[in-house]
């Protein structure tokens, strides 16, 4: 009675922690996403007319951002995994500021790259993949939720961010926005404090259901289905990396470049948050229906839809709309099952450092995507780079497939057995 007793009083502490952690993370994403991965789509064009530098060279500081957080992308899945959440995070909150201050001043190449290879190492230590791995620390296989649920805010980056952006550009110069963001930067360190000091605060307060949680088998348990899951699981989220990374870059830019008006082009773009937020929250309501190897087929299956809506986008608004909603929905699952794949093929007790190895790649590859994208829209327009969109949408379904393919019996056999 009294083990039944003192469980029960430590429920609502437990669910009181749960509840905070996914505030603080949630409007953390919002935040840091917002003022870093989104910065280029919305201040790049400001910047190219200002400083009179070509559109590769703009972007190509992005793509310094992207690999810095490829190379260090394992490392800082070890210092989750040794020092927690708060710590590491908080780090990234500052240095955020620093980048976005760097950025204000550049005046020179040399000073715009070391201030995004500054913000590469803040985007990796703040963004979704930092996020995860503490949840995954703090609640075990059971983290799949608290994933989904800090994402919605996240989702609305985009809608936010892009046109305040454009506004403050307009309205005070590019340099000022850069002062703006740093403040709200700022505003990211307290949300970090306020997170769990321990990796282990979760379990400490439902040890019967820590216990439960342990006991949970990964599905890639054996070597050759560990490994197979693993180059899978990495070329997923490179594709998936290389694509997200071209369309928050240059989105804007393809729908204007097919024919929409640029302001029809930023409140159409901006739209893709409403479909990132809108599929995250149905996952969150039903998304328990769903083991992670099916959602993430289903999320695949969107994005060459999408990408082939986009086609048509210059000839009717309404596939313009279908193209943005569309692929936002897609990758905002795909940004869930980023973090939630690993749960189940993997050892939750190691996530960082392995999960660090694997997305490692995306990030390296995904720094090309700017300027790649960039190169084609100039060399060749942007219908061009939509039929490459949709071609590496098709080769993340392939990945998806396969995945399922070799682990699909033993998840469904998993799921019974439970």
């Amino acid at each position: 009675m009294a083990g039944l007793a003192s469980g029960t009083a430590s429920r609502p502490t437990a669910q009181r922690l749960h509840g905070r952690v996914v505030v603080c993370l949630g409007v953390s994403q919002f935040i840091c996403w917002g003022i870093s991965y989104y910065l280029i789509g919305a201040l790049g064009e400001a910047m190219v007319q200002d400083l009179g530098w070509a559109r590769t060279t703009v972007h190509g500081g992005f793509a310094v951002a992207l690999l810095v957080m490829g190379g260090v992308s394992a490392a800082a899945g070890r210092w989750v995994d040794r020092w927690g959440g708060r710590r590491v995070m908080v780090c990234g909150s500052l240095l955020q500021v620093a980048g976005c201050l760097g950025l204000a001043a550049a005046d020179g190449v040399a000073l715009y790259y070391a201030a995004w290879a500054v913000m590469g190492l803040a985007m990796r230590l703040t963004l979704y993949d930092a996020a995860f791995a503490a949840l995954a620390h703090w609640a075990g296989p059971q983290a799949r939720r608290p994933m989904a649920q800090i994402t919605l805010l996240g989702g609305l980056a985009s809608t936010a961010f892009w046109p305040l952006g454009h506004v403050l550009a307009d309205g005070a110069g590019w340099r000022v926005a850069l002062l703006v963001y740093a403040a709200l930067a700022l505003l990211t360190v307290p949300l970090h404090l306020a997170l769990p000091g321990s990796a282990a605060t979760f379990r400490d307060v439902e040890p019967a259901e820590v216990a439960l949680r342990e006991r949970v088998e990964p599905l890639a348990l054996i070597g050759a289905d560990r490994a197979l899951a693993g180059v899978l699981f990495a070329a997923l989220t490179t594709l998936v990396n290389f694509l997200n990374a071209g369309m928050s870059a240059h989105m804007v830019g393809l729908l204007a470049g097919l024919g929409l008006a640029l302001p029809v082009a930023v409140g159409t773009a901006s739209l893709r948050g409403v479909g990132q937020s809108a599929a995250r929250l149905a996952d969150v309501l039903f998304g328990a229906r769903f083991h992670p190897l099916a959602l993430t087929v289903l999320a695949a299956l969107l994005l060459p839809l999408a990408c082939l809506a986009g086609l048509a986008s210059g000839q009717t608004l309404a596939a313009a709309l279908v193209f943005v909603l569309l692929y936002g929905a897609g990758n905002g699952l795909l940004t869930i099952t980023r973090g939630t794949l690993p749960l189940v093929l993997f050892d939750h007790r190691t996530y960082g450092a392995f999960v660090g190895r694997l997305v490692a790649p995306g990030f390296a590859l995904s720094a090309c995507a700017p300027v790649v994208y960039a190169a084609v829209m100039d060399g060749y327009g942007a219908a061009a780079a939509m039929w490459m969109s949709v071609a590496v949408a098709a080769l993340v379904c392939a990945a998806s497939m396969a995945l399922l393919l070799r682990l699909g019996a033993r998840a469904r056999s998993a799921v019974a057995d439970s």
